[in-house]
């Protein structure tokens, strides 16, 4: 009996050895192909960026050798700069560095990008570059040189020694592991080399595009816990009535100190604002309830939304945009002096479209824009600007309105709303000089605000 069951149950054991033997070898393949997959893409994106960052620091001497005057040769130089810039980010974006401390070399070539961009996009026979802006060109030369080096070091370290970026990754996951691998030492290197760069060196095109937030030009003086509690109680009305009001401080030691509050609302939700320290001002207000059903129409949403807003002394705001979703309606708006919208200001506001209860609010673009007491007069009539229009761009509004530029300057344009290949766009045509400042895309949500359909 024993062995007319060996002779069945060997056969099949004999088949499963083998067939888990044959499973084991091919995961152990499709392991291998995968590997060598993502070695040969680290590979690829390491070697990209050593060709790139050798292209930029040749671009950057190219652009400093050409004579001053020719704005053109500067411009094309200056884009190229960004091109390669934006190159050699996603080439260090494909590479294992997430936990490699390479954070001061990315911010590095965000600014030379930031840089070569908005000086590339001025009209460089008005404004040709500055003498700080060519200092700072030349010290981005001389870094880019010193970075070169460092790239080739680990360059032929990889070639030379046969270094794979798998081992990188295992090196960099060990906690206990003493990470003298030479690509992350080579690394490393790199990443001090382009944060040794002296900060006060750029130019005034860089630092008006990385505007930081600060409350040091806000109105009014700090507030306590206790007056930000006040605030929030009398903003949320009856929601706040009788419920625990918690207020903590953050950010204490940052540009924007501020104050969180929550308040418990239904089904054990919690209503969170958010205000400034300096002056009390809300930031950002949020009740996540859940809206289960849509019983208002569009009218009657934007209707309570700018009540509300004018409840809350956020007076003269024009709807600009409008979605919805979860039976939210999410309009922005913007503020209007004497009737010319000014888009710096705007505030976003929720409202449940079961009862037009507004549940949330997001100022923080209105408290911190540089307030303007005026938006200035045209130089360009409206006429004029209409010229410089595509001929098949059907115009159905206009105003006057003041957006940011690429060196986030205010620029008073003319707005015109209107249609082309079946799609609604804003068209902002500077009043000073005529041409397109920007070009908006307005989604179909949006088209009830708007008079023309």
């Amino acid at each position: 009996m024993y062995a007319r069951l060996s002779s069945i149950l060997f056969p099949i054991a004999t088949i499963l050895f083998i067939g888990a033997i044959f499973w084991g070898y091919q995961e152990h393949q499709e392991k291998n192909s995968v590997l060598i997959k993502a070695e040969n893409q680290y590979q690829r994106a390491f070697h990209g960026l050593s060709h790139n960052m050798g292209r930029l620091h040749d671009q950057l001497g190219q652009t400093l050798a050409v004579s001053a005057t020719s704005q053109g040769m500067q411009r094309k130089g200056l884009v190229n700069i960004w091109r390669l810039t934006s190159e050699a980010q996603n080439d260090i974006n494909q590479l294992p560095l997430a936990l490699l401390p390479f954070n001061k070399a990315e911010e590095f070539l965000t600014r030379v990008s930031s840089f070569a961009y908005r000086t590339a996009v001025r009209d460089l026979t008005k404004q040709p570059m500055t003498p700080e802006e060519l200092k700072t060109m030349k010290s981005l030369y001389k870094t880019a040189s010193s970075v070169n080096n460092e790239i080739g070091k680990v360059q032929d370290a990889v070639i030379g020694d046969h270094l794979r970026w798998m081992d990188v990754e295992v090196a960099i996951a060990s906690e206990n592991g003493p990470n003298d691998n030479s690509i992350i030492d080579g690394f490393k290197s790199v990443d001090k080399q382009m944060g040794a760069y002296p900060e006060n060196e750029w130019g005034p095109s860089a630092l008006s595009a990385d505007r930081k937030l600060s409350s040091a030009a806000l109105d009014g003086r700090d507030m306590t816990a206790d007056e930000i509690k006040k605030k929030a109680i009398d903003f949320l009305g009856h929601q706040a009535s009788g419920k625990d009001v918690k207020v903590t401080e953050e950010g204490s030691k940052t540009d924007i100190p501020a104050y969180s509050v929550s308040v418990k609302g239904q089904d054990d939700t919690h209503i969170q604002l958010d205000y400034t320290r300096k002056g009390g001002h809300l930031l950002w207000f949020m009740n996540p309830r859940e809206v289960k059903a849509r019983k208002l129409d569009f009218d009657t949403a934007r209707n309570k939304a700018t009540q509300f807003l004018v409840r809350h002394d956020l007076k003269d705001m024009s709807p600009i945009t409008y979605d919805e979703y979860d039976h939210v309606a999410v309009f922005t708006f913007v503020h209007k002096i004497d009737d010319v919208k000014i888009y710096p200001e705007k505030v976003t506001a929720r409202v449940a479209l079961d009862n037009g209860e507004i549940v949330g609010l997001q100022a923080s673009d209105f408290v911190f824009a540089k307030k303007l007491l005026t938006p200035g007069k045209a130089k360009i009539t409206k006429e004029q600007a209409e010229k410089g229009l595509n001929p098949d761009f059907k115009v159905h509004e206009y105003s006057l309105a003041v957006i940011e530029n690429d060196m986030r300057q205010p620029v008073l344009c003319h707005e015109f709303i209107g249609t082309i290949n079946d799609h609604r766009y804003r068209i902002f045509m500077s009043a000073e000089t005529g041409i397109e400042e920007n070009i908006e895309e307005i989604p179909d949500s949006a088209k009830g605000i708007y008079s023309s359909k």
